[in-house]
């Protein structure tokens, strides 16, 4: 996966200071399921508030996921907000959620026999307005997709509301020949990147 410069697998951010850190219940920005179950996967005590913003699509792919993850967080009220994007960045460019099956084909064979990059920007809004952030990159490489393959995948329609246009935990686990860098990353929530801003969500206070 490419477009966004950089190793093939790296995260970023910055953890706040001991007295800013926060122990009460994390407020998730998001409708993604995908989120829910690794915050709930790591016990952590959330709930969802699915909030209405404008996000965009055109820019530098940094940038755009991080610009996105911050609109989603400051969109809702919380002690502590979190915010995330995903894109899937090829030859420079972002792709988000297909908005239909031929986009989501043109999609799957402009990334196949190739590597793309999975980009994750994660944004936390804390006590007092304090914003964090960070960004986790994965490289995706894709297996040569076969007509068949391609239809077998389309036609589960997993691709719909998918960045990318595929599901890497699900079907779409068969369209990858490999990964470099965090698996949760691809999935929709980089768990390194979050708990190097957020220790105190594990309960960690040093």
């Amino acid at each position: 996966m490419e477009g966004a410069g950089g190793g093939g697998a790296s995260r970023t951010c910055s953890r706040p200071p001991a007295a800013e850190r926060w122990t009460g219940e994390l407020v998730l920005a998001s409708r993604s399921p995908q989120r829910r179950a690794i915050l709930a996967q790591l016990a952590v005590r959330f709930v969802v508030d699915v909030p209405e913003v404008d996000e965009l699509s055109e820019g530098e792919p940094r940038a755009v996921v991080l610009e996105n993850a911050l609109r989603k967080a400051r969109a809702v009220a919380g002690e502590l907000v979190l915010g995330v994007d995903t894109a899937v960045v090829c030859d420079g460019r972002a792709y988000g959620k297909p908005a239909d099956r031929a986009e989501a084909e043109a999609g799957l064979r402009r990334l196949a026999d190739r590597e793309h990059r999975v980009l994750s920007a994660v944004a936390l809004i804390g006590p007092a307005g304090r914003e964090r952030t960070g960004l986790a990159v994965t490289t995706v490489r894709f297996r040569a997709l076969s007509e068949a393959l391609l239809a077998w995948y389309l036609d589960s329609g997993e691709w719909r509301e998918r960045a990318g246009g595929y599901a890497i935990q699900g079907r779409g686990a068969a369209l990858v020949e490999g990964i470099e860098g965090d698996y949760l990353n691809v999935v929709g929530l980089p768990v390194a990147t979050l708990l190097g801003l957020a220790p105190e969500l594990l309960g960690e206070t040093g």
